[in-house]
C-alpha cells in the first residue's frame, strides 16, 4: 500500500519561476502541489481551504509580503510547516523567521533533490536550514546563555536518547516514530550543531548543556 503523498501549497509570485517549481516538484513521486498562491493574502486564505502537509513560500511577496504572510499562517494553523524559499540570506530575516516559528529555509538556486529532501524533513516534524542559516542559527546559540538549546523539544529529546546510547530503532520505537524520520531530525541535529556524526554530537550536547545528562523518568 503506497504511504500518502505530501501536500503541498505553493507560494510564489513569479509565475515562470513557479511554474518551473511546479514541474520539478510533481515529477518527484509522493509528492502533490494541492494549491498555488502568488501573493501572502492569497496564501493565508488558502490554507484554512485546504488540508495540507507543508507550505512552500517564497519570502518575497507582493501586498503583505512573506514573512508577514508565515506569522499569519502560523497564527492560523500552528502546526502546519512552513519551508521558507528565497534569494535573500541576511541576518535579520533568518531572526525573523526563526522568531516566527518557521521550519526551514533554502535559498532559490538550490538543487531539486535537496528541496525535495526539504519539504519531506520539515513535513516530518524536523528543521531544515541551508549552510548561511545554519551559520546564523550557531551565531546565535553562541550569542545567548550557553545553556540555551538550538535545537526544537523534539531534536532535543531525540539528542537526549543518542546521549543514553540508544539505537535509530530504539528512539523511533520510543516516539513511535518511523526509522526515516528519526533519520531526519538527526541529520537537523548535526547541521545546527554542527558536528559529524551522532557521537560529536551528544559531546557537544553535554559540554554545552544543550541537554540534561539525567535520564528522564
Amino acid at each position: 500500500m503506497n504511504s500518502p503523498s505530501l501536500r503541498i501549497l505553493l507560494v510564489e509570485d513569479d509565475e515562470l519561476f513557479r511554474l518551473g517549481l511546479q514541474m520539478k516538484l510533481q515529477q518527484e513521486p509522493g509528492l502533490e502541489i494541492i494549491a498555488e498562491a502568488g501573493d501572502g493574502e492569497a496564501a493565508i486564505s488558502l490554507v484554512s481551504q485546504h488540508e495540507l502537509d507543508v507550505v512552500l513560500l517564497d519570502v518575497g511577496l507582493p501586498r503583505i509580503g512573506g514573512v508577514e504572510a508565515c506569522r499569519q499562517i502560523k497564527q492560523k494553523c500552528p502546526e502546519l510547516p512552513i519551508l521558507v524559499l528565497t534569494s535573500r540570506s541576511d541576518r535579520a530575516l533568518i531572526n525573523q523567521l526563526i522568531e516566527i516559528g518557521v521550519q526551514g529555509y533554502c535559498l532559490k538556486g538550490v538543487a531539486a533533490e535537496t528541496l525535495v529532501l526539504a519539504l519531506r524533513s520539515v513535513s516530518a516534524g524536523a528543521s531544515w536550514w541551508d549552510q548561511t542559516a545554519t551559520a546564523e542559527i550557531q551565531a546565535l546559540a553562541h550569542s545567548k546563555s550557553s545553556n540555551e538549546s538550538p535545537l526544537t523539544p523534539r531534536e532535543q529529546e531525540i539528542l537526549r536518547l543518542i546521549t543514553a546510547g540508544k539505537t535509530t530503532q530504539e528512539i523511533a520505537e520510543t516516539f513511535y516514530i518511523a526509522p526515516g524520520t528519526v533519520r531526519v531530525h538527526i541529520h537537523a541535529i548535526l547541521q545546527k550543531l554542527d558536528v559529524r556524526d551522532r557521537t560529536q554530537a551528544a559531546v557537544l550536547a553535554l559540554q554545552k548543556g544543550l541537554i540534561s545528562s539525567k535520564p528522564r523518568n
